[in-house]
């Protein structure tokens, strides 16, 4: 595991999610930023092992608590970079029929795979954040959380979740000095969403690279007033 302790002012970020469409760009926006960024992976994939100024790599399954643990414990490891930030990208999306030919299993399916890794890891997370003076929390949602579309109720539930969770967390530790906020991005510019909407006008869509800056952002001292805020970043879609 490669380890650079870079850009003392910030710290360290856990970024969940960090492999997906989005994460890749997040990752880079905060090395690049010198954060000492934490990224978990449910497997070790080839070539894990980074060059000492990329991320730190931790094999956990954010499905787990004691995989949710041990992601942070990897995050709070270097005294000299404390945990000042979680990043909760880790998601997924499924599409099905109206909720009366939807099964509950898969309803509930979209509820762990976009819910439990960000309850897991911010409870984790949360009295390291408080021990160390304060701290962000960022949370991804989704447009669909407040203006649903057909054939994804238990996507736009999840999410609605998501948003739900962010919001009493943010009032929950508001006075211990540690903020959450949340991004709704549209529809993201990746290959796997352009793979399965390939008649679409994939310029209106938000890119990961614009989406990115906005989360470094919410995570870092410069939003330090700002908690519970509900951020669209929809591009022109």
């Amino acid at each position: 595991m490669g380890t650079s302790v870079r850009g003392m002012a910030e710290g360290s970020v856990l970024v969940t999610g960090g492999f997906g469409g989005l994460g890749g760009a997040v990752v880079t926006a905060f090395v690049e930023a010198g954060w000492r960024v934490v990224v978990p992976e449910r497997t070790a994939r080839p070539g894990s092992e980074p060059a000492a100024a990329g991320p730190v790599r931790v094999v956990a399954d954010l499905g787990d608590p004691a995989g949710a643990a041990q992601a942070v414990e990897a995050a709070t490891a270097e005294p000299a970079a404390p945990l000042r930030a979680v990043v909760n990208l880790v998601g997924g999306y499924a599409s099905g029929g109206l909720v009366h030919e939807t099964p509950v299993e898969e309803f509930e399916r979209m509820l762990t795979v976009n819910l439990r890794p960000t309850y897991l890891v911010t409870q984790a997370a949360l009295p390291h954040l408080v021990a160390a003076g304060g701290g962000a929390v960022v949370c991804v949602s989704a447009r669909a959380a407040v203006a649903p579309f057909r054939g994804a109720a238990g996507y736009s539930t999840a999410k609605a979740a998501v948003l739900a969770f962010a919001n009493a967390v943010a009032v929950e530790y508001r006075s211990q000095n540690v903020r959450c906020n949340t991004v709704l991005p549209s529809v993201i510019d990746t290959p796997a969403n352009r793979a399965a909407q390939p008649d679409a006008d994939h310029s209106r869509w938000v890119t990961p690279a614009e989406i990115a800056p906005v989360i470094r952002f919410l995570a870092s001292a410069e939003s330090a007033p700002t908690s519970g805020a509900t951020v669209p970043v929809y591009g022109r879609a």
